[in-house]
C-alpha cells in the first residue's frame, strides 16, 4: 500500500482520522509522505442550522479548520487545500472539487489516492469516492471504509460489499489509544463520532461501482432518521436517489 506520496481526499475535517489514522502512521513508518485535501468545511450551510446558530456558522467553520490543522500536525501530514463548500453539498459542486483534486495531485506529485468508500455513510463520502474513480486509470486509488448501515445495523470500518482484495489493519493497543486521542481533537464533532470504530481500518483498491444504484440494499446510514417529522440540523434529508442522480449526471458530463 505505501507509496512515496499519498494524497488523502477527506470530505470533511475528521475523515482522515476516522478512516485512516493508523494507516497514515504505518505508511509514514514505511517512508511515505502524506498530503490532505479537505473537500468541504464539515459544517452545514447556515440556512440548515437552527436559527439562533446561523450567525455563528463562520465561527464553527473556523473552529473545525483549527481542529483539522491540529490533527494534521499530530499525524504529520501536509494539508494542501480546504474547500469552502458546506457539508452535504459536495455532489452539487463536483467539477469544482475535481479541479481541486487535479491541482493537489499535480502540486504534491501524488503517486496514490486514498478516498472514502462508496458505502452510504455520508453523501459527501460517496461523492468523494466518485471523484476518486476518475483517477483510477492514472494512479492507484485505494478506498477506506468508515461506517455504513448495511443489513440494518451500524458497521464500522467494514465494507458493505465483500468484493475486492480488502486489507484489514488490526490496530495495536497503542494505535487504538492514539486514534481515540486524535478523535478528541475534533471536540466540535464529539456528538457525531461515537460510532467510529478504533479496532481496525479496512482498505482495498477502489472497485468499479454502479453509481446509479445505492451502495447497498435498504436504508443508508444518512437516511436512518428520515422518519423524523421535523427539520433538524443533524438530519440529512437527502435521499440516495438524489445522490445517484447527481453522480450519474456528473459522469455523463465528464464523458
Amino acid at each position: 500500500m505505501p507509496a512515496p506520496r499519498i494524497l488523502i481526499l477527506a470530505p470533511h475535517p475528521d475523515d482522515e482520522v476516522v478512516g485512516c489514522a493508523a494507516a497514515i502512521g504505518r505508511a509514514r513508518t514505511g517512508g511515505a509522505r502524506l498530503f490532505l485535501l479537505t473537500l468541504t468545511t464539515g459544517v452545514p450551510a447556515a440556512d440548515r442550522l437552527w436559527p439562533w446558530d446561523r450567525a455563528r456558522c463562520g465561527d464553527r467553520v473556523r473552529r473545525r479548520r483549527d481542529e483539522a490543522l491540529q490533527a494534521a500536525r499530530a499525524l504529520a501530514i501536509e494539508p494542501v487545500e480546504s474547500l469552502d463548500l458546506p457539508s452535504r453539498t459536495l455532489r452539487c459542486h463536483l467539477p469544482m472539487a475535481l479541479a481541486a483534486v487535479e491541482r493537489a495531485c499535480a502540486g504534491c506529485r501524488a503517486g496514490m489516492l486514498w478516498v472514502p468508500a462508496y458505502e452510504g455513510g455520508h453523501q459527501d463520502h460517496d461523492a468523494a469516492n466518485a471523484i476518486g474513480a476518475l483517477f483510477r486509470s492514472r494512479l492507484p486509488v485505494w478506498e477506506f471504509s468508515e461506517y455504513n448501515f448495511a443489513g440494518g445495523s451500524i458497521r464500522r470500518q467494514e465494507f458493505p460489499q465483500p468484493a475486492g482484495d480488502a486489507i484489514r489493519l488490526h490496530l495495536t493497543s497503542a494505535e487504538m489509544t492514539r486514534k481515540r486521542d486524535l478523535l478528541t481533537i475534533y471536540r466540535s464533532e464529539r456528538g457525531n463520532l461515537h460510532h467510529v470504530g478504533c479496532r481496525q481500518e479496512t482498505f482495498r483498491p477502489l472497485i468499479p461501482y454502479d453509481y446509479a444504484r445505492p451502495p447497498h440494499p435498504g436504508r443508508l446510514f444518512y437516511e436512518r432518521f428520515h422518519w423524523f417529522p421535523m427539520p433538524h440540523p443533524r438530519i440529512d434529508r437527502t435521499t440516495s436517489a438524489e445522490v445517484s442522480r447527481d453522480l450519474v449526471e456528473f459522469f455523463r458530463r465528464m464523458g
